[in-house]
């Protein structure tokens, strides 16, 4: 049930229904709502236009990549899942989103430099579907040539995540892991994983900022690229703040 509830108070709150929600209880003011209106216009524009996202994204991104040296200390590989796509009839069935597959392209790379074992993470998001780890086996193998050591397919957000995976890891002593998610992600991951009693090297991929570019007047004009990676940059901000607050009761 809290699940769903996070779930939906995301949805709300999220571009592109956040906004729209705004703009729509404006209108329904009427004259009384041009306020409204215009915060909806306003925020509608922050979350799609790449100079605020890029402002959104620098503090979350700010990680390096690991170190041979780093790699050569750690003792496993956990690669986080981020989604399935259901229509996939070219690959005969469900299969992993294009989230999943980045991060499975890096973790396939760095076990390959490393030689450390896998361990996927991602349970079935609704009780109809397969849990996501599966399916990232399932391409790890089938694409990549590798295999996932162990599965972890219970969890269903990133705190689950850490705690499940943290209690297979241990049946097997290892207490420090390369973590590979979205660069954006990787703070909220990693500071979960290490509040499971593990030692962390973060492994982020794909990085939605350009933190070498300089913004031109052109950035100011909402894009469909920006709007992504609005939208992701704005669930982890607001997924750091239920973390803190969660931390703090």
């Amino acid at each position: 049930m809290l699940f769903w509830a996070k779930k939906g108070v995301a949805l709300l709150v999220l571009p592109p229904l956040g906004p729209l929600l705004l703009i729509l209880l404006g209108l329904l003011r009427r004259a009384r709502g041009r306020k409204l209106v215009w915060l909806g216009l306003a925020c509608a524009w922050f979350f799609s236009a790449p100079v605020t996202v890029g402002w959104m994204l620098a503090p979350l991104e700010a990680l390096p990549s690991p170190t041979t040296e780093q790699l050569a200390e750690s003792q496993a590989i956990v690669i986080l899942a981020g989604g399935q796509r259901r229509h996939a009839p070219e690959f005969g069935g469900p299969t992993v989103n294009a989230v999943s597959l980045e991060r499975l392209r890096y973790g396939a790379r760095l076990a390959r430099q490393s030689g450390l074992p896998v361990l996927v993470s991602g349970g079935p998001v609704r009780d109809d579907r397969r849990p996501e780890a599966e399916l990232m086996a399932e391409a790890l193998s089938d694409d990549f040539g590798l295999a996932a050591r162990w599965r972890e397919i219970e969890s269903r957000d990133t705190a689950e995540n850490a705690r499940n995976s943290a209690a297979l890891l241990a049946a097997d002593g290892i207490r420090q892991i390369v973590l590979v998610t979205h660069a954006a992600h990787m703070a909220r991951a990693r500071s979960s994983f290490e509040a499971s009693g593990l030692t962390v090297v973060p492994a982020p991929t794909v990085w939605l900022g350009d933190p070498a570019g300089v913004p031109d007047a052109l950035d100011l004009l909402p894009t469909p690229r920006a709007a992504y990676a609005g939208w992701f940059a704005a669930h982890e901000w607001l997924g750091r703040i239920a973390y803190t607050l969660r931390a703090h009761r």
